[in-house]
């Protein structure tokens, strides 16, 4: 097939290769227009039929510039808290994490190139889609990973969501992406057959998916129980000086205690900015005990010191002796330093609190209300993979942050939106406690039941009910859709080779 309208102008489909990026990210929070999650792959794919491996490969970076030049242009507010010498240099490392993440799509559009020889309704709706799905979760892995915008995502409210239990974010995003090569096949075909028959498909995987909400993959365990979430919303400006130390703990104290009426009370990531051992027995052990007294769980973001070590944690207070959930997936460059000796000049100009922090090792879950919660801390809630490790024993999800470090920018809700994909794999609810916002009681269809609003002191309560068993998800993880989407590139370059192995015997 050959298309006209994309071989006149190359410069003008590199600029539609730019666009499809920055379209692509209004899929997402907070503007949610999930439609744009299909049309945005669906232009990059356009844009490389009939493209040298050259243009291929540099539409793919454009489209990744587009995309996370956009999608993630909350670095910037996050690196200029770093102190007054990180202020001049937020935009400059920003961009080039942008261009470092942009390399992704670039390398992809290169290896779509290499299977040119395949018809071109092969590579649009099975190669494509497929290299789509493996560089999602190369970047999700690689170098500690980044899954953050992920394309599954966008659709946690949309039908196409609906397979999320059963493939997780992983395997809405391949799905998207081969609705986005039948879209272009519909939209090229010659003969309205293949219109026809690629609209038929799109719109058979569309609702069969969207189906598939409607599967109850879990079920309540026990009674519904009131639970709050903290929003204590303490500026990142003042949050970690020690003159505002007693009044955030005044603040976190006197909300909690309008809500004993509550089975679980969640607070924060770093609700309480000292170690364990300096607030255990002036401040806590008092509080544990008031929780005890009207029988509440608390579950108190924290930092605690074991040796040497130092680590971000949540403890779960007011039954017992209080039990730790401390981080495993720490952020580079915000937790702990890498390559230090390498930047060590750079991170001693920079003033970023607690930032030699150590991983925790093993346990994924605490006990809080008469329930096993699962507990992520910031964004490891982005990794689905590390999320189910504790289920199916947990009963509930809790995540709590500190996303006051990007500000009013579109990480807050692009975040927020990750946490109801969480939920919605998992048939859980997830109480999401964030120091500024945005806090929220999530349902096990990744309905939103509570939010608190952005830069509010306030807390939300509402009945959630603890659940039991486990979606397909839960139980395989990420597995056959990484391990599917690589059998059919490797499908697919063999193939290839066999064709060329025919042309060659026929010439």
């Amino acid at each position: 097939m050959r298309i006209k309208a994309l071989s006149g102008r190359p410069w003008l489909v590199d600029l539609l290769a730019l666009m499809a990026g920055l379209l692509t990210v209004v899929a997402f929070a907070p503007y949610s227009v999930a439609p744009l999650a299909l049309i945005g792959p669906a232009l990059l794919f356009l844009s490389w039929i009939e493209a040298s491996p050259r243009r291929m490969a540099w539409r793919g970076y454009l489209f990744g510039i587009g995309f996370f030049g956009f999608g993630v242009s909350w670095i910037t507010a996050g690196l200029s808290l770093f102190g007054a010498y990180m202020q001049a240099l937020a935009l400059p490392l920003a961009s080039v994490f942008v261009l470092i993440l942009a390399l992704y799509p670039g390398v992809m559009g290169w290896v779509a190139s290499r299977f040119g020889g395949l018809p071109l309704s092969v590579r649009l709706i099975l190669v494509w889609p497929a290299l789509w799905t493996a560089f999602e979760w190369l970047r999700g892995t690689l170098f500690t990973g980044f899954p953050w915008l992920l394309l599954g995502d966008s659709q946690v409210a949309s039908a196409p969501g609906g397979l999320a239990p059963v493939l997780g974010d992983y395997g809405v995003s391949w799905l998207m992406a081969i609705l986005a090569g039948l879209l272009v096949m519909a939209m090229i075909g010659r003969r309205v057959p293949v219109r026809a028959g690629a609209l038929l498909a799109a719109g058979v995987l569309w609702f069969s998916a969207g189906a598939l909400r409607h599967i109850d993959w879990t079920h309540p365990t026990g009674a519904p129980m009131r639970v709050s979430v903290v929003q204590g919303n303490v500026p990142q400006e003042v949050k970690w000086h020690p003159s505002e130390f007693e009044h955030t703990l005044a603040r976190y104290r006197d909300l909690t205690r309008a809500h004993w009426d509550s089975r679980l009370i969640v607070w924060p990531e770093s609700a309480v900015p000292a170690l364990y051992r300096q607030v255990a027995k002036s401040y806590l052990d008092p509080l544990a005990a008031e929780a005890k007294k009207h029988g509440s769980g608390l579950m108190v973001g924290l930092f605690v010191q074991q040796g040497q070590r130092i680590y971000n944690a949540v403890a779960s207070l007011g039954e017992g002796p209080p039990e730790f959930y401390f981080k495993h997936h720490l952020v580079p460059f915000g937790e702990y330093m890498p390559l230090k000796r390498l930047l060590g000049g750079l991170y001693r100009r920079m003033d970023v609190p607690m930032s030699g922090l150590s991983a925790g090792q093993g346990r994924y879950t605490v006990h809080a209300a008469g329930q096993v919660v699962d507990v992520s801390i910031c964004y490891e809630d982005a990794y689905g993979d590390l999320v189910i490790r504790g289920l199916p024993q947990a009963s509930l999800l809790v995540n709590v942050s500190d996303d006051a470090w990007f500000g009013d920018s579109l990480e807050p809700a692009q975040h927020m939106q990750i946490a109801r994909m969480r939920a919605l794999e998992t048939g859980r609810y997830l109480l999401r406690a964030a120091n500024t916002g945005i806090s929220g009681i999530i349902g096990p269809k990744g309905e939103i039941i509570a939010l608190a609003d952005m830069d509010r002191t306030e807390v939300i309560s509402a009945e959630v009910r603890p659940m039991g068993g486990a979606t397909p998800y839960v139980r395989l993880g990420n597995g056959p859709v990484v391990w599917s989407s690589f059998a059919v590139l490797i499908l697919g370059w063999l193939s290839l080779a066999a064709l060329r192995r025919q042309q060659r015997k026929v010439s």
